[in-house]
Parts: structure tokens; sequence; C-alpha cells
């Protein structure tokens, strides 16, 4: 009897740390809304979102301007580091700038990278509906990022009022509020923006729990040419097509704006953030009202040194790649 009340108890033993062993490395769920093939940093933002341990990936949306051809470039990426399984959702195409532009969006050169790629393809559901659909089936549980023009949460709103609020957080690389472009110290119209006022300025007055990572925190974060020469030889499926992808963009440093708002979830402690009132008002400018409550986070100061040493570190020591 002693012996049956051992074996008992240790199996009770190994069940209680067993559950808790799991609870403790629960990843976080979490979706990324891009516009992915315009400038490159979505593309850093979307390799730093797939490698991270941290999170369990639900889905990558693609919004603004061409949809279809961001969500081919999504879906070979996912591809050639094995992560096919996660699902890309595409959102309504739009001009340029939404409201604004007569013409229609125009063809990024990151685009050739993954033309006529076919072996993955989006899912069938339209962007909104899906982050809609996440978050009711995960109440409470799903970070949302979004680094690009808002539009699909913009068309999240407008089909489902409410649906953001059930995010546990949304963490938006969105505004200019004490620094513009390039460390100026006039705001500006931040491109996120700018590019869709309209569900810019809804997605601001939704009520859901915001932060975000404007200009003030990642103008300063640049991708030098020693750090780019690292990625050049590293030679794994996840830095080629980071490199291959900054080969196409065409410019020479990219200022990685989309992973400053990723990492504000990863690590924390590199950035302030203090409580403030922001609307958007026409023209695309973020503005705060002192006099008002609160209605979000906004960055004021990052660790600059420290955040790109963290994120060559996760884009160099991993092995993502098809098996």
């Amino acid at each position: 009897m002693r012996q049956i009340k051992l074996i008992l108890t240790s199996l009770i033993l190994i069940i209680f740390f067993g559950i808790n062993t799991l609870m403790s490395g629960q990843k976080q769920k979490v979706i990324l809304d891009c516009d992915l093939g315009g400038d490159i940093d979505d593309a850093f933002a979307l390799a730093l979102v797939i490698i991270s341990p941290e999170f369990d990936v639900l889905g990558i949306t693609l919004g603004h301007g061409l949809t279809d051809k961001r969500a081919q470039v999504a879906c070979k990426m996912l591809y050639e580091t094995g992560m096919e399984h996660i699902p890309v959702a595409v959102g309504r195409e739009t001009v340029d700038v939404v409201g604004k532009d007569t013409h229609p969006a125009r063809y990024r050169p990151q685009f050739y990278w993954a033309e006529g790629f076919s072996k993955v393809k989006p899912i069938e559901k339209p962007a909104a509906d899906f982050i809609i659909e996440m978050l009711r089936k995960y109440p409470n549980e799903v970070i949302l990022f979004t680094v690009g023009p808002v539009t699909n949460i913009g068309d999240v709103i407008r089909k489902d009022k409410d649906a953001l609020k059930l995010a546990k957080h949304i963490y938006s690389m969105f505004g200019s509020f004490y620094l513009g472009y390039g460390s100026d110290p006039v705001p500006d119209a931040e491109w996120n923006v700018r590019a869709d006022v309209s569900s810019a300025k809804l997605f601001a007055d939704c009520g859901a729990s915001i932060t975000y990572a404007g200009l003030d925190i990642t103008t300063f974060v640049k991708l030098e040419k020693d750090n780019r020469l690292k990625l050049l030889m590293r030679q794994s499926p996840l830095t080629n097509s980071l490199c291959g992808l900054y080969s196409l963009w065409g410019n020479e440093t990219p200022t990685l704006f989309d992973v400053v708002a990723v990492s504000m979830v990863i690590w924390p402690e590199l950035f302030a953030t203090r409580p403030a009132n922001v609307k958007v008002i026409d023209g695309g400018f973020t503005v705060i009202d002192e006099s008002k409550e609160p209605n979000c986070e906004i960055g004021m100061s990052i660790r600059k040194e420290e955040f790109l040493n963290r994120i060559m570190e996760r884009y160099l020591h991993q092995s993502f790649g098809r098996p």
C-alpha cells in the first residue's frame, strides 16, 4: 500500500510540474499586418516574427497597394524558411494614397523576387475577416502588430467595431509625435498614417489597447553596412531572402521602423513609453491632446545599440529553412 501511495504521489507531482512547465513556456499568439514589398523594413519585421520562439504566429495579413503581389512575397518567404503552415490573408487593393491618388498602385521592385511563385498560396478569407475571426476565437489572447498603412485595420472596424477591443494589445508602427523623419525636431505626416488617413482616424479612435512605435523611436534605427555584410555572408534561407529583397529595394541604408514595433513585445526593457491621447488629423498628422485622458501609449526612447545587437543575433543565429 505504501508503495502504491508513493507511485501515486510521484505521478501527481509529474503531472503538476508538467502542467506548470507547459504553461510557463506558452507562446504569445500574434498576427502581423504589413505592406511587405514596399520599404524593406517589413521583410525584416516578418523575419523577426517567424524566428522568435516567444510567438505563435496565427497569420500574416497584407494591406495597401497591390496586395496580391505583397502576399506572393510573404508566401515565398514563408516557404523558403519552412514556415508555410502560417496562413497568409490578402487585404483589398488600394491606390498609393487612399482618398487622393487617381493612379493605380505601383508595381514594386521587390515583387520580382516572388514573381511566378505558386508553391504556397494565400487563404481565401480576406485579411480583415481573418483578423476578426482570430480575435473572436481567442479573445484577449492575441497581440496584433500593424506595421503598414492601416487599411486592413480600418476595414476590421467598419465590419466589426468592437473586434479590436478583443486584442490583448496592439503594437503599431504609426505616427510622429515629437520627431519627424531623420530625427527632424518637427513632426511629419508619417507614411502609415498619411497613406490612408480615414482608416488611421478610425484606428486611433477605436478604443483598443494600443502602443505606438512612432518616428520618435524608429527613425534612429539604421542597418549599417557591417551588419548588412554579416547577413549576406550568413547564407541561410532566411538571410538569403532578406538580402535578395534588399538588393531589389534599390536604396542603401535601411531604417528598421517596423522591426521596432515587434521588438517592443520581445524586449520591453529596451523602451520607454508614456500614456497619451492621440488623434489623427487631416493630412496624416498625429496630434497629442494633453487635456484629455490617455487612449494609448507612445514610444519615447529606445536603447538603439542594444536593440541592433539583439536583432542581429536573432537573424544570424537561426537555422530556419526547408527540411
